[in-house]
């Protein structure tokens, strides 16, 4: 099925409905420029909000290459601050898995319409949030070394499985922060370390996602136009997270992302 070409408006914008949005369309974009930045700097859970809230103020399909230059300006902030705690071992690990979530995540989104988008996002983020309540209600301890009890190969596989699992669902809803989050949850990282590694991981994902989105037709160069005049509000709300994140701990930093991937998920649901 041929994959339809954006047009350009007189003023230069992708045809992404910006001439309808008034008022409070233009806010909810401005919000999602913050919380995205606010995403990078603290808790990766805000920047599923911005996602939904992108897809509401846009179509659902074109939202998703609008977000994405905004994603790559955020992981540059955080890199900025925290590349020196990223774990590669980490890193190194999930890549394999990387690419082919990311086909996958392509080859859905030739045929998807706006309105399975919108379900997709929703549906994933809610799927995310339940895996962080399976995981936060086993007894205590019960996962304080994992390692001990699975083999080699199936420690494997699962990290090959969340690098698929990531790939897909940052590819198709730009929301692969809860997958990730759970993971680096679970081998135990602490929050700067997990701030620190999912800077450069989302990084490189995002890059890897810029192909795909051009070919689908998704990025522009009036969609990144919008993408450019979004940035000061990126901006802001990074310098928000970095201030924010000093003043938590590891407990009220993840249930901060538990808590606002579920409000994410209802926005699109509801």
């Amino acid at each position: 099925m041929p994959v339809p070409q954006l047009a350009l408006s007189p003023l230069g914008l992708a045809d992404l409905g910006l001439a309808d949005l008034g008022v409070a369309g233009w806010l909810l974009l401005i919000l999602a420029g913050v919380l995205i930045g606010f995403s990078k700097t603290a808790i990766a859970g805000v920047g599923s909000i911005a996602v939904a809230l992108t897809a509401l103020a846009l179509p659902a399909r074109e939202s998703t290459g609008a977000v994405l230059p905004m994603l790559i300006a955020g992981d540059l902030m955080a890199i900025a601050l925290y590349r020196r705690h990223a774990d590669w071992a980490v890193i190194w690990r999930l890549l394999p898995g990387l690419l082919p979530g990311l086909a996958l995540g392509w080859f859905f989104m030739r045929w998807a319409d706006d309105q399975a988008m919108r379900m997709t996002i929703g549906l994933i983020l809610l799927l995310m949030v339940a895996l962080q309540l399976w995981q936060r209600r086993r007894p205590p301890g019960d996962d304080a070394d994992p390692a001990a009890r699975t083999s080699a190969a199936a420690r494997h596989l699962a990290t090959v499985v969340v690098g698929a699992a990531a790939g897909f669902t940052t590819m198709t809803a730009n929301s692969s922060g809860p997958v990730i989050t759970i993971y680096l949850i679970l081998a135990g990282l602490a929050m700067l370390r997990m701030l620190g590694t999912m800077a450069w991981f989302f990084f490189l994902v995002n890059l890897a996602k810029v192909p795909f989105s051009v070919q689908l037709g998704l990025i522009t160069p009036a969609s990144l136009l919008l993408n450019l005049w979004l940035l000061p509000a990126i901006a802001a709300g990074g310098w928000l997270g970095a201030v924010l994140i000093k003043r938590m701990d590891q407990r009220q930093f993840e249930l901060a992302a538990l808590a606002l991937g579920a409000v994410a998920a209802a926005l699109l649901l509801l």
